[in-house]
């Protein structure tokens, strides 16, 4: 399944911590994320990671593109709720395509291990 990692300034050493402990689920699966947040998450985690744009030269454009497209199975964007930014574009588009997205540590953990259950295999007949 096609992953997407996203986390706000705030949120980068938090989003490696939950890749370094859900390593042994996420590298099973096609990783995708902004520049600094990739780069954080192949250094430190050591997944490969498809990276897109910084998410304030086009990054976030580039990953509202794929889940248009419906290329994208999962979305984990940690995020910082008093820095407004295209978050709600995401959330949006997640919504509006049916993607599972998680915003906060306890439901990107709980997707994870949904994910390794395979209860998001559903995904899977929508291509």
């Amino acid at each position: 399944m096609n992953v997407a990692l996203i986390a706000n300034d705030n949120k980068k050493k938090l989003m490696e911590n939950l890749c370094i402990a859900y390593r042994h689920i996420l590298m099973k699966h096609t990783l995708f994320a902004t520049d600094t947040t990739g780069r954080l998450i192949e250094e430190n985690a050591n997944l490969n990671v498809y990276k897109y744009l910084a998410g304030n030269l086009g990054g976030m454009h580039q990953l509202g593109t794929q889940i248009s497209h419906n290329d994208i199975d999962l979305v984990i964007f940690l995020r910082d709720p008093e820095f407004h930014n295209d978050s709600d574009d995401i959330l949006r588009l997640c919504d509006f395509h049916n993607i599972p997205v998680a915003t906060n540590l306890a439901t990107a953990e709980a997707l994870l291990l949904a994910l390794d259950c395979g209860n998001l295999d559903w995904r899977n007949l929508l291509e």
